[in-house]
């Protein structure tokens, strides 16, 4: 059965809006916990952060199933009058943000460790791996649903990225002045009363966001479902997912270039804290790091379709290496040069970040038209569960770089080796992932410009032949 395009509203700004809502929801959330909660469990609940660390890890290896499983959920449901998708944002929404404010009790800091240990396993990987997971997958895969054009897509792939740098603002701009302090000794410290605070007010907004996405967006795309058969099940279809190189390539790029974005952002919190001593470098950072991505944004699909996509994504990826290289040789104790150089990269990699989520689109199409078969959870799914290895990455590999040079959870202020380990860290993890991002691209990634036009003219000239739009 082909997919049908249904006579309903033009696709427009208002649906452009209302996904750009739906991922300020998402990030609400999930940017908090990649910038403050691996603060949040080794400063204020004293947890080792190489026991943080392993725990990120654990959580993916459960995402492996949860996110793979939810995906087959969705492409197995059945169009109602609201659509396919957009429903799950309405019934998730408050199971998410509940879990995502629990997560952050500082009530607990004097409790057994073994308590403290538990609660964080069980409040992480519920809120993660199946509360967030339940509304990302639909949330994502809604995009090939809302307009069949490309150029609607990559809007809505730009949209989205709008929407996940004001939450990024939002979260890392202001959510600093309240979490930290200083205290008598003149040194920057958290307030563990605040985090409990901050998640809630953040959970309130991510459920309008979400609500307000479901209200503003509408499916026009009407995708049969996927029912299971011998030759659709979900080791079939793993199979045949692990044997698309389009997928393997994003996958490893997303994953890496997630896990440098997270861990800069996450270590940025020790680094502006522990070695630059002032917490104004965490909220100027933030903010001059999400201004690249405003400003590219009216350039994001007319760059996007004179280069290509796959180009873009070759040349930001390097310029993230070089700049985090450049940094880690330099070792400097100006803070403003540190921000400065970083800016350079954040400009680089700008338009890519913009219009990555229209890789996926791309992806589902090209295996469209060598297969017939459209699973846009399923697909989505395979790329949602890369970005949380990638959080994963930056979590662990921030969480054992920190237990590796000496960090003391247990200390509020660390000795000068474990501060320039804090500033390596922070430079030279980042600027590897950049570059392996690049190469990935470069030499996996098989949907060039090319490509993708070539993709889009077979399956116009099919649904044609088949009578659809």
């Amino acid at each position: 059965m082909d997919t049908v395009t249904e006579e309903k509203k033009p696709f427009g700004f208002r649906d452009k809006i209302g996904y750009l809502l739906g991922n300020i929801g998402n990030d609400f959330t999930f940017t908090f916990a990649s910038i403050f909660l691996l603060v949040f469990y080794t400063k204020v609940l004293r947890i080792s952060a190489e026991l943080v660390g392993t725990m990120f890890v654990i959580a993916r290896v459960i995402d492996a199933f949860t996110d793979i499983t939810m995906g087959r959920i969705v492409d197995r449901g059945k169009n109602g009058k609201n659509g396919k998708f957009r429903p799950w944002l309405r019934r998730m929404c408050a199971p998410v943000a509940i879990l995502s404010f629990l997560m952050y009790q500082s009530s607990l800091a004097n409790a057994s460790m073994g308590l403290k240990i538990t609660y964080m396993f069980v409040t992480y990987i519920l809120w993660g791996s199946i509360f967030y997971t339940s509304i990302n997958i639909p949330y994502g895969s809604m995009a090939s649903v809302l307009s069949p054009k490309p150029d609607d897509r990559a809007a809505l792939s730009t949209f989205r990225s709008v929407g996940s740098v004001i939450a990024n603002l939002a979260v890392g701009v202001v959510a600093p002045l309240f979490l930290y302090t200083v205290d008598s000794a003149g040194k920057q410290v958290v307030r563990s009363e605040m985090f409990p605070i901050v998640a809630g007010v953040l959970s309130v907004a991510a459920v309008v966001a979400y609500l307000l996405c479901y209200a503003l967006t509408t499916e026009r795309v009407k995708l049969p479902p996927v029912h299971r058969t011998e030759n659709n099940g979900f080791v079939h279809t793993a199979k045949e997912l692990l044997g698309n190189k389009a997928l393997i390539g994003i996958v490893i790029a997303s994953v890496c270039i997630l896990a440098a974005q997270l861990m800069n952002q996450s270590i940025n919190q020790y680094l502006f804290i522990d070695y630059f001593n002032d917490k104004r470098g965490v909220m100027i950072m933030s903010a001059l790091s999400m201004l690249p991505g405003l400003a590219l944004a009216p350039l994001a699909v007319p760059l996007s379709k004179k280069f290509g996509k796959k180009e873009i994504g070759i040349f930001g990826s390097f310029c993230g290496a070089v700049s985090c290289l450049i940094l880690f040789v330099l070792k400097t104790k100006s803070m403003w040069t540190y921000i400065v150089i970083n800016l350079v990269g954040f400009l680089g990699f700008g338009v890519f970040n913009l219009i990555m989520w229209a890789f996926i689109t791309d992806i589902i199409d090209d295996r469209e038209v060598k297969t017939g078969k459209r699973e846009d959870g399923t697909v989505y799914a395979v790329y949602s569960f890369a970005r949380k290895v990638g959080q994963a990455i930056a979590g662990g590999l921030g969480g054992w770089a920190l237990a590796a040079i000496g960090f003391d959870e247990n200390s509020a202020v660390q000795t000068e080796e474990v501060v320039r380990g804090i500033y390596g860290v922070a430079t030279f993890i980042p600027a590897v992932l950049y570059a392996v991002v690049g190469l990935t691209l470069l030499l996996i990634y098989p949907l060039s410009k090319k490509r993708v036009q070539e993709n889009t003219r077979l399956l116009s000239k099919r649904k044609n032949e088949n009578g659809g739009e």
